[in-house]
Parts: C-alpha cells; structure tokens; sequence
C-alpha cells in the first residue's frame, strides 16, 4: 500500500509559478511510475505529466510541455512538478498517483492517490 500526500498548491497570477510536491508513505514507491493529473470543475480528470522510476523517461501533456518539469527524488519517496508560465486554463486540482506500468497517460492504469491539492491561476 502506498499513501500519497500532495502539496504546494496555492493561489498565483497568470504568468507566475509553482512547485507541487508529492510524498509518499512506502519506500516501494522508488520503483513505481509517478504522474500528476488535474481536474478542472465540470471536467474528466487528465494526465498532465509522468516519470518513470529511474527519472529517465519523462512524459507530458502537450498542455504543459515547456511549462513544466517532472523530476523525483527517491530518496525523500518525493515527485516534484515545477509549473511556469501558469495560465489560467491551468486551474485544477492537482493529483498524485502512482503506477506498476512502464508507462501509462490513463488514470485507469494507475493504482494508488493522493488528495489532491487545489492550482489556482487568477488572470
């Protein structure tokens, strides 16, 4: 079992930043792949960004690529997500997951959550 914590979420003008944080309860999280997804009032959640469990392959939404920056620090059981350039479409909550596939954009494929964390982008 895996627990998921994120943080980092807030309130920020369009055009600032944020660095979301995601920590997780189990060691075993090293060897799983780690994504972010949003959800938006009124809309399905979709898959924003993933990394795999050695960092070296990191995968994005076209949404958010370069803007944003998935990076892991095993160590800590941490996944960060840098946001730049924030747009006010980029208002969700922001979740955490974790996953045993190599890759995966679906939440389906994903086994463990976090509460999510709320990105507000004022215009």
């Amino acid at each position: 079992q895996v627990q998921l914590v994120e943080s980092g979420g807030g309130l920020v003008q369009a055009g600032g930043s944020l660095r979301l944080s995601c920590e997780a309860s189990a060691r075993a999280f090293g060897s799983y792949l780690a994504g972010w997804f949003r959800q938006a009032p009124g809309k399905e959640r979709e898959f924003v960004a993933a990394i795999d469990w050695s960092g070296a392959r990191l995968y994005y939404a076209d949404s958010v690529k370069g803007r944003s920056t998935i990076s892991r620090d095993n160590a800590k059981n941490t996944v960060y997500l840098q946001m730049n350039t924030l747009k006010p479409e980029d208002t969700a909550v922001y979740y955490c997951a974790a996953s045993l596939q190599y890759t995966a954009k679906n939440p389906a494929e994903y086994h463990y959550w976090g509460q999510g964390t709320q990105v507000t982008v004022s215009s």
